[in-house]
């Protein structure tokens, strides 16, 4: 594996005269690091959905690897921001990048990759000690977290709940948690009302749910997975009929049941970080290895199929990358 060079400035101390046996050269040779003592790293931020999956991988391949990998949970719209800005190789996303994404990428020079590495279910959660509500339709939900809702208090959404207020807590608004729930249950991106308690730290909705017996929330499959003896996963019901009612699970939201709150999880990656060797090997190793540990942190592998066809993407974006540098390109 190839490896950077870090020069460090040097601090030397000029004597007024120039001692036999000893130079100025031969003091800032000394304070030169040399190829072989620079340790590559590769940078990545954005969701703090995709974290723990990327936060694993990292952690095994630095095992095997002498590559520095930093993993930051921004949040995936702040995490675009950086990536567009070039500050970052990587960008974790729990959504698709936006057109105006898309525009700012084009405007800055930056070409990317796109690449899915897992499947998640938005889980829905309640308080453990929430004995009446099991399952909540897409018509409820969006009852309650409409920008217009008029919903206060549990009996609001059924008449036979407790008349007791409704503590909610969700992602904040530039998490792509938040742009996913509020299109796929309130049909527009961003649409929800505001009185709520954010977070783009999922642990800590956690602990506002298992907080309050009366509190309800909603973030990423692997929160709850983790937290699962704290928090009771509610089933949503696509058609409206509680017969339908399906609870998120390794089953349901690979099988496509658990509708309409799964949805892929994305790696964005800048394609001219792939002519750095430690990037190209960092991804091969995570759609191959790192699979495994998907599963491992609460999510749901991808098929064989498409795993197939995201590791011919990478491999063809190295190639492709890899002409650039024989060609002298520094696109």
């Amino acid at each position: 594996m190839k490896k950077h060079a870090y020069v460090v400035g040097a601090s030397i101390t000029m004597l007024a005269f120039v001692t036999a046996g000893c130079s100025v050269k031969d003091a800032a040779d000394s304070s030169v690091l040399t190829e072989s003592d620079a340790k590559p790293n590769i940078t990545i931020d954005g969701s703090s959905t995709v974290y723990p999956i990327s936060q694993a991988v990292a952690e095994e391949f630095e095992k095997e690897s002498e590559t520095t990998v930093v993993v930051g949970t921004s949040g995936t719209g702040p995490g675009f921001s950086k990536f567009i800005e070039g500050t970052s190789d990587i960008n974790n996303a729990s959504r698709p990048i936006k057109q105006q994404e898309i525009d700012a990428c084009k405007e800055n020079g930056i070409e990317y990759l796109e690449l899915t590495v897992a499947i998640d279910g938005l889980s829905v959660v309640v308080n453990p000690e929430n004995t009446w509500c099991d399952c909540l339709s897409v018509e409820q939900l969006k009852k309650i977290w409409a920008p217009d809702s008029q919903v206060k208090l549990w009996s609001d959404v059924d008449p036979s709940w407790p008349q007791k207020e409704m503590k909610l807590f969700g992602p904040d608004t530039d998490s792509g948690t938040f742009d996913y729930f509020t299109e796929a249950i309130c049909g527009e991106s961003k649409a929800s009302r505001s009185d709520y308690s954010p977070s783009v730290n999922d642990n800590v909705l956690v602990k506002g749910v298992s907080g309050s017996k009366y509190a309800l929330g909603y973030f990423g499959y692997a929160y709850y997975l983790k937290n699962k003896d704290k928090l009771k996963v509610l089933g949503v019901a696509d058609k409206g009929n509680p017969n339908d009612c399906v609870k998120p699970s390794d089953e349901s939201i690979e099988g496509g049941k658990y509708v309409p709150l799964s949805r892929p999880l994305f790696l964005y990656v800048n394609k001219a970080s792939l002519k750095k060797p430690e990037v190209a090997t960092f991804l091969q190793y995570y759609l191959q290895e790192g699979q495994e540990l998907v599963g491992e942190v609460g999510y749901v592998r991808l098929s064989d199929k498409l795993l197939s066809e995201e590791r011919n993407a990478l491999e063809d974006a190295i190639e492709s990358a890899g002409r650039d540098v024989e060609s002298g390109s520094t696109k």
